[in-house]
């Protein structure tokens, strides 16, 4: 009798973690499969129908969205399957060892593009003269089929049966051999990401010497001007009767002129009564073109500002979403793999995995929210279906 209980009892368990089904698991990650398809399938459709898209860094994007779509069709049914079962795996084993080299394969992939992409925009700052904007040139077709080549070469040994090992639980998928957990956390996150956070650094401190090379052209451009409009209106035009003794300065040529209404700096008129004190009777005459209404000018240069913090607010964050993701992750998975009698709960382990899969859905919004022609297309889209 005590044989058949403990005979029933073991046929039992199974079934009934099983039934511990874990149904906000599902909610959220049909929820997640969904913005991760949208929001990839917008971006590939975007560049490939809008002309004003077709440019080499958006080929970029459009290689990281479309590992982020795979990601999305291939990985994420399984393994929300497994999620809503409560984290048993009932399917066989050689799907389970399928869903792992995708697995691996497309999170290294989208790692790899985002670092790709890092490549591309140091290249474009740091050589702007030597760089394709329009067409993909062999160097970027070589950076482009790197990254999935490396990817591939990653996530290999699992195809080649690395998982399979003894009293292996068929309940269970994961990564098996925790030498090979270390092998690919290192080539898929450790070595690509100090390299994307330097390459985005000397983006950030191109872009700022570019910004500065381009104040010190126009305050130059600005002076010279000044100067040879003083000289030809001092020589040449006498005092208007009727007001303050002194002529009148003459407008700048309309190109300074633009430009100067288009800078972003803030200590422009603080720098031109620096650095060319105007007489008083220069101040004191009202010339449109040169003296700007004050509310005016601080309503423009507020936009600029506005522009300018916006765009410098796109690297952080791509940085800060990519390591907000993905650090949890890595780090966990490593530790249960180098650490063997540490205990990490089941539940931290699911929750640093779902948080890594969430950065493919940030992916399309990090990328896209900030360019115009995406916006206009995006907008385009959601007016034709609703």
């Amino acid at each position: 009798m005590s044989d058949n209980s403990t005979d029933l009892n073991n046929d039992t368990l199974p079934a009934t973690a099983v039934t511990q089904y874990n149904f906000p698991a599902l909610v959220f990650g049909i929820l997640l499969i969904v913005i991760i398809t949208g929001g990839n399938v917008l971006v590939c459709l975007s560049v490939y129908l809008e002309k004003a898209l077709k440019t080499t860094t958006n080929y970029f994007i459009v290689s990281l969205a479309f590992a982020d779509l795979l990601l999305a069709v291939l990985v994420l049914p399984l393994f929300v399957y497994a999620e809503f079962q409560g984290g048993v795996w009932s399917l066989n084993m050689l799907m389970c060892d399928g869903l792992m080299t995708m697995d691996v394969m497309l999170c290294t992939a989208s790692i790899f593009n985002l670092c790709a992409i890092s490549v591309d925009r140091f290249i474009a700052v740091s050589i702007p003269l030597n760089y394709n904007r329009k067409h993909v040139d062999h160097r970027q077709l070589i950076l482009l089929s790197a990254t999935w080549l490396l990817a591939l070469a990653v996530a290999s040994p699992v195809i080649f049966g690395i998982n399979n090992v003894p009293n292996r639980d068929p309940t269970e998928c994961k990564l098996e051999d925790n030498n090979y957990v270390v092998y690919s956390s290192v080539c898929s996150f450790f070595i690509p990401c100090p390299i994307m956070v330097l390459l985005y650094f000397g983006v950030f401190r191109g872009l700022q010497r570019w910004e500065e090379t381009r104040k010190a052209k126009l305050r130059s451009s600005i002076e010279a001007c000044r100067k040879l409009q003083h000289a030809a209106v001092a020589t040449a035009l006498p005092p208007l009767a009727g007001t303050i003794p002194g002529p009148l300065p003459m407008p700048l040529p309309r190109i300074i002129e633009r430009d100067l209404a288009q800078s972003r700096l803030d200590d422009t008129d603080d720098y031109m009564q620096q650095e060319i004190p105007y007489p008083r009777q220069y101040r004191e005459n009202s010339v449109p073109t040169v003296t700007f209404n004050q509310q005016l000018q601080k309503k423009k240069r507020a936009k600029i500002n506005s522009r300018e913090r916006k765009a410098m607010r796109v690297l952080p964050v791509v940085v800060g979403c990519f390591l907000f993701c993905w650090t949890p992750f890595f780090v966990v998975h490593t530790t249960r793999a180098v650490c063997l009698t540490c205990d990490i709960p089941p539940g931290l382990m699911s929750t640093v995995t779902w948080l890594g899969y969430v950065n493919s859905a940030l992916n399309p919004i990090i990328y896209t929210i900030f360019n115009t022609e995406f916006k206009k297309f995006f907008k385009k889209c959601f007016r034709s279906c609703c």
